[in-house]
Order: structure tokens, then C-alpha cells, then sequence
């Protein structure tokens, strides 16, 4: 498949898109990325999950109880649902107490909203936390089923190359998520722009 035809595919958010012809991989279209969560068997919902080493997603009430905080060892907290508009009225005055990192993102949990604007900053604070082996990051919003979930699934895209349908399936086997339509779709271009960030480098090498 030609560059012109993988950018060409790439506007359509419902077509599959083979980035890399030499792999098998496929990114999916966003209405086949919303089909993994409705597929086999997923985690139930609970307040807060751990679905990666020292990665947590939790929602407002986990988010809010400083004692459950420190029993779960927290020590940066990313609240993807900041703002008066978005119902967690945290900050880092709130946890001042506690030694806690804090990040805010005001995120709406809406198909039009562009949560990609905060993939780099929200996997940044997430990645230099975790360079630190003895701390853990709590990543919430309301519910932490949609705006956390996405952040999450960025990072594990953009910091360990997981593709966006690995970084789903592992993270629905032990939380509860569902990333907005737009979101998805939105995690699908990441992805799309991932596969040819890998695929341009690689080809950089064989020309070496």
C-alpha cells in the first residue's frame, strides 16, 4: 500500500488502515475499535483498578478519599475531568497534605471534544512518575470509564507500543472502560500516526 493511499484511508475513521505492508497489522476502523468492548468478557466495574504496573484508573470517589489513597500507595494523580464544568474539584491545594503530584486536564466527555491535545502532556507526567519505582499514578475523572481510560490507553500507545486494540483488550480485562465514539477515533489516528512514526524509522535503518 502506497503513503498515499494509508493518508488517503486514513480520513475515513471507519476504514481499516494497514500502515506497515510487511506486518499484519491492521488498525481498525473506529466502529470496529467500539466493538471490542462489547465482545468476550471484561472486568466489572469497580471504584478503582490497577491495569498496569503501578497505574491505576479510579473514578471521582476514589479521587476524593485521601485514607484510600494512601492505602493503595498513590503518589501522582491525574485528574482527566478538572474544571467547575467537570465535576472534580480537586487540585494540587487538595492533596497538599498528602505529597501528592497532581495534573489537571479539562476534558469533556464529548464526541467533539479533542483529548488528543493532551495525549503528550497527560503520558509525560505519567512516564516521569513511573521512572521512580516506589511511586504509583492514579488517573480518574468521573466515572473512569471514558476521558482516564483514554489517556491511559495514549500512553501505553505512545510509551510502550502496545497498538490501540492491545492497549484496549488489556486494559477491559481488568476495568470497566468505554472511551467515547470521538475518543476512539481519536485513539485510532494516534495509532495510525504511531504505525508510520515505526515504519519511517525502520525503513531509515534498512537504508543504513
Amino acid at each position: 500500500m502506497s503513503s498515499c493511499a494509508v493518508k488517503s484511508r486514513t480520513k475515513n475513521p471507519y476504514a481499516a488502515v494497514q500502515v506497515d505492508p510487511d506486518s499484519d497489522y491492521i488498525t481498525p476502523g473506529t466502529l470496529d475499535l467500539e466493538q471490542l468492548f462489547w465482545t468476550g468478557t471484561g472486568a466489572q466495574y469497580a471504584h478503582v483498578n490497577q491495569v498496569w504496573p503501578r497505574i491505576y484508573i479510579g473514578d471521582e470517589k476514589t479521587a476524593l478519599e485521601g485514607p484510600g489513597l494512601r492505602d493503595l500507595g498513590i503518589t501522582h494523580v491525574l485528574n482527566a475531568a478538572e474544571g467547575k464544568w467537570n465535576n472534580v474539584l480537586t487540585g494540587a491545594d487538595y492533596y497538599s497534605d498528602m505529597s501528592i503530584q497532581y495534573l489537571g486536564v479539562e476534558a469533556d466527555d464529548k464526541p467533539t471534544f479533542n483529548i488528543s491535545q493532551y495525549f503528550i502532556s497527560a503520558t509525560q507526567f505519567i512516564h516521569e512518575a513511573l521512572s521512580h519505582p516506589q511511586n504509583k499514578v492514579l488517573v480518574h475523572c468521573v466515572m473512569g470509564r471514558s476521558r482516564s481510560a483514554t489517556l491511559v490507553l495514549a500512553y501505553l500507545m505512545m510509551k510502550h507500543e502496545l497498538t490501540v486494540v492491545d492497549a484496549i483488550e488489556h486494559v477491559r480485562q481488568r476495568r470497566c472502560i468505554l472511551p467515547n465514539h470521538g475518543f476512539l477515533k481519536q485513539l485510532r489516528a494516534l495509532d495510525i500516526a504511531l504505525q508510520e512514526e515505526r515504519l519511517t524509522q525502520k525503513k531509515q535503518l534498512q537504508e543504513q
